[in-house]
Parts: structure tokens; sequence; C-alpha cells
């Protein structure tokens, strides 16, 4: 297990791993910057061909799901939530994403894309969050959501 930083201002993919319990194919963030505790953050994922959501969504036109891009969003800001709890010399047992509100999206996203999952906390109380996300792509919204989650420690 990769020692962990009581404190962080980027995650790059290993401490990610140590973060959140998702694996591949369903890990849906290779980097997170710019972390401002549980406050906010920018989730970073690189969108290749070699997915396997490419084979049937679309073979001909191949477009990121958007359930995607919204999980993606929740998995950046539980990655942040695991942090600051560890950053407490606590670790949570599982992260629950719990709502999903206000999703819009606006534009495709393709193979090739860098998303940038930027997230801020709205709000917390005992041990659930609620963040405001929204997904870029070359600085272009591509979808917008509030999520929420809740970590169990028990």
């Amino acid at each position: 297990m990769t020692e962990m930083p009581t404190t962080l201002a980027a995650a790059d993919i290993l401490q990610v791993l140590e973060l959140l319990p998702h694996r591949y194919p369903f890990l849906l963030v290779d980097k997170i910057l710019d972390i401002r505790g549980d406050e906010s953050c920018i989730g970073i994922k690189n969108v290749t061909f070699n997915e396997p959501q490419f084979t049937g969504h679309f073979p001909t036109r191949p477009v990121f799901p958007g359930v995607f891009l919204i999980e993606g969003m929740a998995q950046t800001a539980g990655a942040i939530c695991v942090a600051s709890k560890l950053a407490l010399q606590e670790r949570p047992k599982q992260v629950f994403f719990m709502t999903i509100d206000k999703a819009k999206f606006r534009k495709p996203v393709v193979p090739g894309d860098t998303v940038e999952y930027h997230m801020r906390k709205l709000s917390n109380r005992r041990n659930m969050w609620w963040y405001r996300g929204e997904a870029k792509v070359a600085g272009a919204l591509v979808a917008e959501a509030e999520v929420g989650a809740m970590l169990v420690t028990e």
C-alpha cells in the first residue's frame, strides 16, 4: 500500500487508486489536480478509443456516455472526501453515490478528449457531502450536475 500524505495538492493515478475502490473499466478519473482539502479540485479523465463502451456507444461515431461523465464527477468528489478523512486519521470503508441533481449535457465527448471535472463543495453534514461539478473539454462546458455522496466509516 502506498503511503498517503495527510494533505494532498494533487493525486496521481496510484494515489487515486488508494482513495477509490473503482477499477478498470469503471475508474473514470486518471488524476486529480488543484486539491483544496474537501472544498474543490479538478479531476482529469483522458478518453481513449480502446475503452470498452465505444464498441457499442456508438460504433460509427464513438461518444463517451453522459452517465460516465456524471460518475467521473462523483468519483472525483469522492476521492477528495476520502482524502480529507485520511487527514483526520480516519479511513472510510465505503463511499456511496447518493444523489444526482440538475444534470445537463452540453456537447459530446469523443476519444482523444481530455475531460476536466471541476468540482466545488456545496455543503457537508456529518458523513454526507454535496458538490457542484462541471465537466469541460478544452475549456468548453460539456456537462454539469450536482452530486451527493455518503462516506461509511463503520
